[in-house]
């Protein structure tokens, strides 16, 4: 008995989504899978989101290209659930319905003086100097000495390094042409990258931090005295070998000193959360309060200080932007779910359903996971009983909406790469411009 092929919907096309797609095609024979995605451009967080002086990184694109390509699969860029589709009408069209839709929203300071002007987060900053398209122009003020950066884990690491880069040594990124502008226009002299810990918390990795010591024009500054010469005796073994790589590298650092005099300085601080930003209607100062860590809490001590601060940029988390209809869990800023099942026929994974922790390698075995899921849940002969695809284009077509597919894809892809002009490729930021682009 031939049964019908099992329908199955993917909202997010970037890593988490590409990983559960490729999995469940190669073990569902005949499945129809198709990924959408709000922006015109597959691939999420490898577009967007990974550092673009880490050209390695992006590679895995590759796979997922191939992933995109194969019989069965469908891209549909430029479809926003909730705009131009609903849940409801996903869920009546796919016989299994996953979410991976990442965690874009930055997660807020709380402080007083968040809203002056030069604070952004770094979601929004990044989505800039990655070229993403955003509803409205978005142009941060670099136009300062100073520069604080909020956090301690690998975004914060990667905004210091690309502001503190010389335009030769981000001459092979894929950095968009308006922020390159940006920075070469920028007289940054002090960039302060600060944590509310210390260095055995920082979740950034020892490769990333190692980077900073192949600057040419920027000298990293440590404070030999904020370094511990022991490890808490609770950490994980894995937790503590990361924070020993990391603390021999500070020590180096540290052990420079003073007299390393180029012209931009790194300032690494730990064991400081900010109270407030204060300004002329702009950023000007951060003020900040020594904390000591206590059974795994930032502690305050009472001990404040300030620190010139022309930009603030806080990289202290993100969460997850709900649909109307999709279970949700507010306090959290992910999508409500029972180890990746959502309801019936629906289910999560990535960062949308654990929290924005752990590079594309965690995402993948999340991934891998919830596909395994699905798989023993459909198990025993189970056959497609809705409409799938039909359903679906019949409402895009219905309300005029004409998504952009691989083949368009392919074309913003072959548009970039020949305008690179020896650069990986010339990012279009323009939605306007990547729509043509795809349709041309």
């Amino acid at each position: 008995m031939n049964h019908a092929p099992i329908h199955i919907g993917i909202v997010g096309a970037g890593p988490s989504g590409c990983y559960v797609a490729d999995a469940l095609g190669r073990k569902l024979s005949g499945a129809r899978i198709d990924m959408f995605d709000r922006l015109p451009t597959p691939f999420g967080l490898v577009r967007g989101g990974v550092a673009p002086d880490h050209q390695g990184t992006k590679n895995i694109a590759r796979q997922f290209e191939r992933t995109l390509g194969k019989e069965g699969v469908r891209f549909l860029g430029n479809v926003a659930v909730g705009r131009d589709i609903s849940y409801e009408e996903l869920k009546a069209a796919y016989d299994v319905l996953v979410i991976t839709i990442g965690a874009l929203d930055d997660r807020r300071l709380g402080i007083p003086g968040e809203e002056l002007d030069a604070v952004y987060g770094s979601g929004q900053f990044v989505a800039w100097y990655n070229g993403i398209p955003a509803d409205r122009e978005f142009e941060p003020r670099l136009d300062g000495k100073s520069v604080a950066i909020i956090g301690n884990g690998n975004v914060a690491l990667d905004i210091a390094r690309l502001l503190a880069k010389t335009a030769d040594e981000l001459a092979a990124s894929d950095l968009c042409a308006r922020a390159r502008s940006a920075f070469a226009a920028a007289r940054i002299e002090d960039i302060w990258l600060i944590g509310r810990r210390g260095p055995a918390d920082a979740s950034f990795t020892t490769a990333e931090l190692g980077e900073f010591g192949d600057l040419s024009r920027a000298a990293t500054r440590v404070d030999a005295a904020q370094l511990p010469t022991e490890l808490p005796a609770e950490l994980g073994e894995e937790q503590r070998k990361l924070a020993e790589r990391n603390l021999e590298v500070l020590r180096g650092y540290a052990q420079r000193g003073a007299q390393d005099d180029r012209p931009l300085r790194v300032h690494f601080v730990f064991n400081a959360r900010p109270l407030a930003i204060h300004g002329d209607g702009r950023a000007r100062e951060l003020l900040l309060e020594r904390t000591r860590v206590e059974h795994g809490r930032a502690v305050a001590s009472g001990e404040r200080f300030a620190i010139a601060a022309d930009t603030v940029i806080s990289a202290i988390g993100y969460r997850s932007t709900a649909f109307p209809g999709l279970p949700f869990d507010a306090a959290r800023g992910v999508v409500a779910n029972d180890q990746g099942r959502v309801e019936p026929g629906v289910y999560t994974a990535g960062w949308c359903k654990r929290g924005p922790q752990g590079v594309i390698p965690a995402n993948r075995a999340d991934s891998l996971a919830v596909a395994e899921l699905i798989l023993a849940d459909i198990a025993g002969g189970a056959s497609g009983e809705k409409p799938g695809r039909a359903l679906v284009d019949s409402l895009l077509a219905g309300r005029g909406v004409r998504p952009v597919d691989f083949a368009g894809w392919q074309k913003i892809n072959a548009a970039e790469v020949a305008a690179a002009q020896g650069r990986p490729r010339e990012k279009l930021v323009r939605l306007d411009d990547l729509l043509a682009a795809a349709r041309s």
